[in-house]
């Protein structure tokens, strides 16, 4: 919840996957402005969850893999955050001109 308080807006939706499964969680989101995007346990009844927007998570999952391949950004040798944020930023746009 820390990282959503510290958003300067609600974002539209929140994409999670069955691990933040909760009632409590999800009647969160909602109270914050939030659509979650969470589909149900596999013991739980069906909740709403839009596909099409579950269905690209996968998209950002890949990109924060190939961006681990960077040393640097794996294990975090940089000392500051100014720095740290030019290494992904490398990362990304190397990541962007080879795909």
């Amino acid at each position: 919840m820390a990282l959503l308080d510290a958003l300067p807006g609600a974002p539209r939706y929140v994409v999670c996957d069955r691990g933040y499964a909760s009632n409590r969680f999800r009647e969160d989101l909602w109270s914050r402005g939030s659509r979650p995007v969470i589909p149900p346990k596999r013991n739980e009844l069906p909740v709403s969850c839009p596909k099409w927007a579950y269905r690209h998570r996968h998209l950002v999952e890949n990109l924060w893999a190939r961006l681990k391949e960077w040393r640097a950004f794996a294990t975090r040798y940089d000392k500051t955050a100014a720095s740290f944020i030019s290494v992904i930023c490398i990362a990304a746009a190397a990541d962007h001109i080879k795909n």
